[in-house]
């Protein structure tokens, strides 16, 4: 760990030359003469003195250096069977007109815009454009329901909604511009002014409603405007993350902090630099699409690939395989969900066989806990190192990763590495003291979090610190227990609330989980605590097969006892396997557990509005008695 270990020390011991030195890939228009300003900590801000642009930094500056003609982005919809790629000069130009949209439309440095948009060019056009004018976006992941639009749009109040006609799910079309409606029927400040992108595989448009514009008329007629000067600490985005009240918590993302992350971890965590192919499959609704669908590979200079379809049924399980190979793409990051709907699809990986993948180098996965079984397949069904690491929505890029720029190294299943420098991980226990090697606990970070990760939340800093610093102090608490093992490798288990107490004993769901989904049967699996007369609790486990795979339901929960017994011991009580056809999931690809716990203790929940498909909780609770 020789490059590694001295970037982390330099981060640690002196960090201002570490970020400083960092910031030097950025162009700045006055540039940082110091790093950080601790002076109201826990309100830390990074490279106070300094401006700068982040679309300047993400377009401008690569044409300028003779890269106009590289390919910046290639659209590839499987939806409707199209491929679109812009060069770099060509998606300025979007860029810049579409910044001169906003303009003429009032919108200014500082002002918000919702952007509710599927995924299709024009989301990463009207984000780029929004910080190319000063603007502060807040995407929306597109197909939210009214009334959660209506309650961002009432935190955020923004001065404008930039939409689409609809967005494309397999046998069926969303239509947007019903629900943006309602929601500024809902709002109790809706903008005046919103702009829809017509498609015209979806019914209606901005002619539908009275005062509606439409993008296509708008850029025919918009002059380009060049970037604005923005001070490194005004905010980038606003990027609404669910919140324990009901109410959404707006995570602020500034602009220089943001653009020295992004711009370090490119080469340094996924081994990208300018010229090569990345391909982020996610949507630009959550974190990952942000920074690593938009700014993070615009930033180094890559080409990025946005994509449109599922991993399976567009039109099958060889989706992801076609993309690949159609564009020479070198490095993939996705949720190991997608990578377990594909296996569960085609265990065997014949449709992979049709395909010339050979560009590929990594698959990274996160968004969730890489279980070994599913890094075992996907590692020897496609012959690269598969690699997990491990962030969050507040920290917008890596806590915990294998840094396969800076310095590969071993990977050990179920941990997504090491810490990434300028991140100092802890494990403690429930009083706040700190845990040794091998001992399980709440994954804290200390103060301050490294640039580019969250300043706080959207107008309410109170909330900010009662989520995220109150419960110990100095560290930031991440929400997740774990450990580290004897090497400095973090092993996530789960979030702190999936551990149960089962006769005093606390068990972590997640490692229950990675020996259920362990046997041969198994494409996914969930373990939630459900409630014990005798026990208070006990694991209760929820399996889908894999498809093809044949076996008598009461052989399937002996041999799925007698794996855990043997694996964690007699302790875990585990006694409890239902077969379902599918896991309730949030349209990230996360596993609803709590929901699943409350049906399974026949308590009242709520549909969450973050959910994938309500048909599969309903049939979970009807096959519960829920």
């Amino acid at each position: 760990m020789g490059h590694y270990r001295e970037a982390f020390d330099r981060a640690r011991d002196d960090r201002e030359e570490f970020w400083l030195a960092a910031a030097d890939a950025v162009d700045w228009i006055s540039p940082p003469t110091r790093a950080l300003d601790d002076s109201a900590a826990p309100f830390y801000r990074w490279f106070p003195d300094g401006t700068l642009n982040t679309s300047y930094n993400a377009l401008d500056r690569h044409v300028a250096a003779g890269a106009g003609d590289r390919t910046a982005m290639v659209w590839d919809s499987a939806m409707v069977g199209t491929v679109r790629s812009y060069t770099y000069a060509e998606l300025l130009d979007e860029v810049s007109r579409f910044a001169g949209v906003l303009s003429a439309n009032g919108v200014a440095a500082g002002d918000r815009v919702v952007i509710y948009l599927p995924m299709i060019p024009e989301a990463a056009i009207a984000m780029l454009a929004c910080a190319r004018v000063g603007a502060v976006h807040s995407v929306v992941f597109g197909g939210f329901a009214a009334r959660e639009l209506a309650t961002r749009i009432d935190d955020a109040e923004p001065v404008a909604i930039v939409t689409a006609s609809g967005g494309l799910e397999p046998g069926r079309a969303v239509e947007y511009l019903p629900i943006i409606a309602k929601a500024l029927d809902l709002a109790a400040s809706p903008p005046s002014t919103v702009i829809v992108k017509n498609r015209p595989e979806i019914t209606g448009d901005a002619s539908d409603h009275d005062g509606w514009l439409d993008w296509d008329d708008l850029m025919s007629a918009a002059s380009p405007v060049g970037p604005t000067p923005v001070a490194a600490t005004d905010p980038l985005y606003i990027l609404y993350t669910s919140g324990t009240t009901g109410k959404p918590k707006g995570v602020v993302r500034d602009n220089g902090g943001h653009a020295v992350a992004l711009t370090w971890s490119m080469p340094n965590i996924y081994d990208i630099r300018a010229g090569d192919v990345w391909w982020t499959a996610s949507d630009v609704g959550w974190v990952v699409g942000h920074s690593y669908i938009v700014y993070g590979p615009l930033l180094a200079g890559a080409t990025t690939v946005m994509y449109e379809g599922k991993p399976v049924g567009t039109p099958d399980a060889g989706a992801f395989w076609r993309v690949i190979a159609d564009h020479g793409v070198n490095a993939l990051f996705t949720a190991p969900t997608a990578i377990r709907a594909i296996r569960k699809a085609d265990p065997e990986a014949t449709e992979l066989a049709k395909y010339d993948t050979s560009t590929l180098r990594t698959l990274f996965a996160a968004g969730e806990r890489l279980d070994p079984d599913t890094f075992e397949w996907a590692s020897a069904t496609l012959g690269v190192p598969v690699v997990d690491h491990w962030w969050q929505t507040e920290t917008g890029w890596a806590i915990a990763a294998n840094l396969r720029g800076l310095e590969p190294m071993p990977i050990k299943a179920g941990s997504p590495t090491v810490p990434v420098p300028g991140y100092r991980v802890g494990v403690v226990d429930a009083e706040g003291a700190a845990l040794g090697a091998g001992e399980e606990g709440s994954i804290v970070i200390e103060l301050p979090l490294p640039p580019g990760t969250l300043t706080g939340l959207w107008r309410d800093e109170e909330r900010f610190v009662k989520s995220y610093l109150s419960a110990f102090s100095g560290y930031y608490l991440t929400g997740d227990s774990g450990y580290l093992d004897d090497d400095g490798y973090v092993f996530v288990l789960g979030r702190s609330d999936d551990v149960i107490n089962v006769a005093g004993h606390r068990l972590s769901t997640g490692s229950i989980e990675a020996v259920v989904a362990a046997h041969p049967a198994v494409a996914e699996c969930a373990v939630i605590g459900i409630h014990d007369d005798l026990k208070g609790q006990r694991p209760s486990g929820y399996v889908v097969l894999k498809a093809g795979a044949d076996i008598d339901p009461d052989t399937l929960r002996e041999e799925l006892v007698a794996m855990v017994r043997n694996e964690i011991g007699a302790v875990a009580t585990f006694r409890d396997v239902t077969v379902v056809a599918a896991l309730p999931k949030t349209r990230s690809g996360k596993i609803l557990r709590k929901t699943m716990r409350q049906i399974a203790d026949h308590e009242e929940y709520a549909v969450p509005s973050t959910i994938e498909d309500p048909d599969v909780l309903a049939d979970l609770a009807k096959q519960l008695g829920g």
